[in-house]
Parts: structure tokens; C-alpha cells; sequence
């Protein structure tokens, strides 16, 4: 089924807009996935204003961002992905996907005066949902715009706050269209390290095994998992065979976007937590 990459700058009604889309598709008898990248953040429990200031941050958010999307395209769902998604390469990565697996995209620009986009984060009031100035600043002018002269940005519909959204075009797209066939840019490319898939599935089974024995030993609450300090994992509602079809998926998805060795502990007990709602 479809996805829907919602791309603007700070305050610019991506979420708005998500919310808008998500009810006029539900009330056409469509299921909505919604990817938020503020609630990965969240979850993940970092300070958006941290994340938006260390790249090694905002690398492990988009890395979530994207798992959570592989996870849930497929037959049942149009998936939104709500978020600021500014650089172009990786909406092209995304289109990429959507591609592979045979979907319909679009994309959704929220065009917004930056003066006014400022204006609307400082009325906020939680403070923690603002922006700092130094932040939305560096945010806007990272911002690589979308072209509807790209195919990965392409069917594109821009739309400023006062206007009203072509709902009826973007189903249309969305599913009065053939999806483009995959080709060999989508396909599973060649792994460059040579142990990097056994190390993969060496990490993961290890990690997998602790989370296995303690759950048969009776535990019921937060673990600390073997061999890694710094990684722990409530067990409640995790069961075994859920994991295990986790961990394969996981392994799938890492094939297809290999991140650097030591980075797998702590990417995979995420995407477990993503998976189980802990």
C-alpha cells in the first residue's frame, strides 16, 4: 500500500496535515500507519534540540524513522511518515523502498513563511515542543526543498497553511496508479565487508539467547543484557516467538542498510522496543 512522506521545515503543520490525511483516508475505509518522528525521538529519550545538534543522534532517529517504515509497508496500510525528512538523499532511500516493495509514493512539502514558522513554534506552549533558535535556524537552512522534477519527490503537493489540500488528487495517485517496477537500484545491494553478516548474525542471536534465557528463568520486568552494559530491555510483553521473527526482520533490514558493526547492540535493542511498544 501506499506511503506518504511528509517533508517541511519546524512548525511549517507536518503533524497538522498527518492528522488530516489519516482521517480523510480512514473515513474512505483505508487503515493509516503513522511514523512520527517526534515520538522516536521520545522514545528513544533524547531532547529534540539535542538530536537536531548531534549527527550521531539524528543518524540513529532516521535510521529508526525508516525500520519502522520497511516494517509496515506492505497490503494492509497507507503508511505516513511525519516528519522533516530534509535531506533529499534520504527521501530518495525511502522511494527506494517504497519501490522495492512495489507501493505507490507521494510526498506532502508544508511550504511556510519562515517568519511565521518561527512565530508558531515561540506560541507553543510546552516548552520542551519548541525549538531554540540556533536549532530551527541550523533546521531551515539544511533544508533541501523537494522537485517535482525528481522522481523520488514525485507526485509532489506543496501546500501553505492558509490552503487547503488536494486529498482526492493524492488518493488518486496513491491508488489509481501503478507502483514503477523495481529495478536494480532497489534491489538488496552487495554487502562491502565480508564478516559484516556474520558478525550481524552473531550480535543478534547473542542478544536474542540472554533475552530468551531470562524469560524462561521467569523474568518479568527490565533486563540488563549480557555483554553490554549500557542495553537493557523490559521483558514483559516480550514472547519468544515474536522475537525471533523480529530478529530475522531485523537481519533483513540490515542487509539492505548495513550500519557500522558497533552500532548493532544498541540499533537492534531499539528496533525490539519500537516493535513490543516498551
Amino acid at each position: 500500500m501506499p506511503l506518504i512522506i511528509v517533508t517541511g521545515i519546524p512548525s511549517s503543520g507536518k503533524s497538522t496535515r498527518t492528522k488530516e490525511i489519516e482521517n480523510f483516508f480512514i473515513e474512505h475505509n483505508k487503515s493509516v500507519e503513522i511514523v512520527s518522528e517526534e515520538e522516536q525521538i521520545l522514545k528513544a529519550g533524547f531532547d529534540k534540540n539535542a538530536v537536531c545538534l548531534d549527527s550521531s543522534k539524528e543518524k540513529h532517529i532516521r535510521g529508526l524513522l525508516k525500520s519502522e517504515v520497511l516494517k509496515l509497508l506492505g497490503p494492509n496500510s497507507v503508511v505516513i511518515l511525519d516528519g522533516g525528512n530534509y535531506i533529499k538523499g534520504y527521501r530518495y532511500e525511502l522511494y527506494c523502498a517504497a519501490k522495492a516493495n512495489k507501493c505507490t509514493q507521494c510526498t506532502i512539502h508544508t511550504e511556510i513563511n519562515r517568519d511565521v514558522a518561527w512565530n508558531f513554534n515561540e506560541s507553543r506552549t510546552e516548552e520542551s515542543a519548541k525549538y531554540t533558535r540556533q536549532v530551527f535556524d541550523a533546521l531551515v537552512m539544511r533544508y533541501e526543498d523537494p522537485d517535482s522534477k525528481n522522481r523520488w519527490d514525485s507526485p509532489l503537493f506543496m501546500v501553505f497553511p492558509e490552503d487547503n489540500l488536494n486529498l482526492e488528487a493524492v488518493s488518486e495517485c496513491l491508488f489509481d496508479k501503478k507502483p514503477p517496477p523495481p529495478n536494480q537500484s532497489t534491489q538488496n545491494p552487495p554487502l562491502s565487508a565480508t564478516n559484516f553478516l556474520y558478525d550481524l548474525d552473531k550480535v543478534t542471536k547473542e542478544i536474542t539467547d540472554n533475552i530468551v534465557k531470562a524469560k524462561t528463568m521467569g523474568a518479568k520486568g527490565e533486563i540488563k543484557i549480557p555483554g553490554y552494559d549500557n542495553l537493557r530491555l523490559n521483558v514483559a510483553n516480550v514472547t519468544i516467538p515474536q522475537l525471533m521473527m523480529l530478529r530475522r526482520q531485523y537481519i533483513t533490514y540490515s542487509k539492505m542498510h548495513a550500519p557500522e558493526v558497533s552500532e548493532i547492540p544498541q540499533l537492534y535493542i531499539q528496533y525490539l522496543k519500537n516493535s513490543f511498544n516498551l
